[in-house]
């Protein structure tokens, strides 16, 4: 359970959903290091500045698609629907097997993931990204092992479907099946703890975990949180792995202290990890990997975990972020009015658009339909699809992060870069 990576408001649906979406690593010692950074978010919706790694203009480049594609691994009896996304060329590259987290309902009706913001990064880098969509979830066969309220039970079902993500994958021509890295967020940080727990040990190629925000929340279970910190204990007795883990201030999953009893738990039988606080992040930390503000924030601590676990962390190819549209001299943001085409509902949208953090966008078509988004990897593309949604005539972009880029004269549909 989780909270959704963007947020946003149309003309007929205005709903908030929820939805998946974490100190410098030592590798040798036994025993953890929980350090709290007090990290805060960055300036929202200003340029974003660039991970401190060198960019060379020389460097090759990767489409903004990032070779986005959908294959299939086999599991069992079923089939696991997979994305992958990877740089140009033959490789091998090194690997991240990145888990999801797990929507409230049925399992099956869950997106595919495409955590777009994180592959960016991690393909800048080099790295091929896999996501398998696990037994039960979006299109992948079978049903959701869940276990009832047996969390460790859970993860561990989960977790066999990674075991076969990284055994498939690592036969595979490109993959440099001695470099691999597992993790996850939220339901998939679990599954990512359980899978070093038990059958990472049938690949030696994987060298470390990386857990955000990771648990695993039910509320219809009496004392689950009981039942989760004992699982995270369970785990700890056998993962050999170096593993970090991120977790921010204002989780809206994990209140309290209930991210640090897990990771005592984990910890307390030796198990070698680090526990990163990032902080207070937006308005709700259990977001910070689906967003691409986020990445400012986690690939710095990622990057010396990749390091210390003799992973590779030096820049390889150019990749291009969703183009901004420049500001025009329409209006100025804050004036309501000065939208056009809407109505009274859609100037209220508008405002309540004005009160979310600024990585964000709203959209407008000549009919009145609108729709606005915030945070995620795109906002842009989501306002628009989502006011496509509402009208036959072609949307455009109003405005984005803080300023208007709204031109009255343009003679075709404004998109965003996806």
């Amino acid at each position: 359970m989780a909270i959704r990576t963007w947020l946003v408001g149309c003309s007929m649906v205005c709903a908030l959903a929820t939805s998946l979406v974490t100190s410098a690593v030592r590798a040798e010692p036994i025993g953890g290091v929980r350090q709290s950074e007090g990290l805060q978010a960055p300036a929202f919706g200003q340029p974003l500045s660039r991970i401190p790694d060198s960019l060379d203009a020389g460097l090759p480049a990767v489409s903004n698609g990032l070779n986005e594609a959908v294959i299939e691994i086999p599991e069992a009896d079923i089939a696991l629907e997979t994305t992958v996304f990877k740089p140009d060329g033959a490789g091998p590259f090194p690997m991240i097997v990145f888990n999801h987290g797990k929507l409230p309902g049925d399992s099956h009706a869950q997106p595919r993931n495409r955590p777009v913001a994180l592959a960016r990064e991690f393909v800048r880098h080099g790295y091929v990204v896999v996501v398998p969509n696990r037994r039960g979830f979006a299109g992948s066969g079978g049903e959701y092992a869940g276990h009832g309220c047996d969390v460790e039970a859970n993860g561990f079902a989960q977790a066999q479907d990674v075991a076969a993500t990284v055994a498939y994958m690592s036969e595979q021509s490109y993959i440099d099946k001695t470099r691999i890295v597992v993790a996850g967020t939220s339901h998939g940080g679990l599954t990512t703890i359980a899978y070093g727990a038990r059958d990472a040990v049938a690949a030696p190629g994987v060298r470390g975990l990386i857990n955000f925000s990771g648990g695993l929340r039910q509320d219809e279970c009496t004392r689950w949180q009981k039942n989760l910190v004992s699982a995270f204990g369970d785990y700890g007795q056998n993962v050999r792995l170096p593993s970090l883990w991120l977790y921010g201030d204002n989780d809206s999953v994990w209140q309290g202290d209930l991210s640090v009893q897990m990771y005592t738990a984990f910890t307390s039988h030796g198990a070698r990890a680090n526990m990163v606080d990032f902080g207070t992040y937006k308005n709700d930390a259990h977001r910070l990997v689906g967003d691409r503000d986020g990445v400012q924030i986690w690939w710095p601590r990622v990057k010396a975990f990749l390091a210390q676990i003799g992973m590779p962390t030096a820049v390889q190819y150019q990749v291009s972020e969703p183009d901004m549209p420049k500001a025009t001299n329409f209006a100025d943001l804050d004036s309501v009015q000065a939208v056009p085409y809407v109505d009274e509902t859609g100037r209220a949208g508008y405002r309540n658009f004005l009160s979310q953090y600024s990585s964000r966008a709203f959209a407008v078509s000549d009919s009145g339909a609108w729709s606005w988004a915030e945070g995620g990897d795109d906002p842009m593309a989501v306002a628009i699809a989502s006011c496509q949604k509402q009208s036959a005539d072609p949307c455009r972009l109003y405005a984005v992060n803080n300023r208007v880029v709204w031109n009255d004269q343009a003679a075709e549909t404004q998109t965003a870069s996806r």
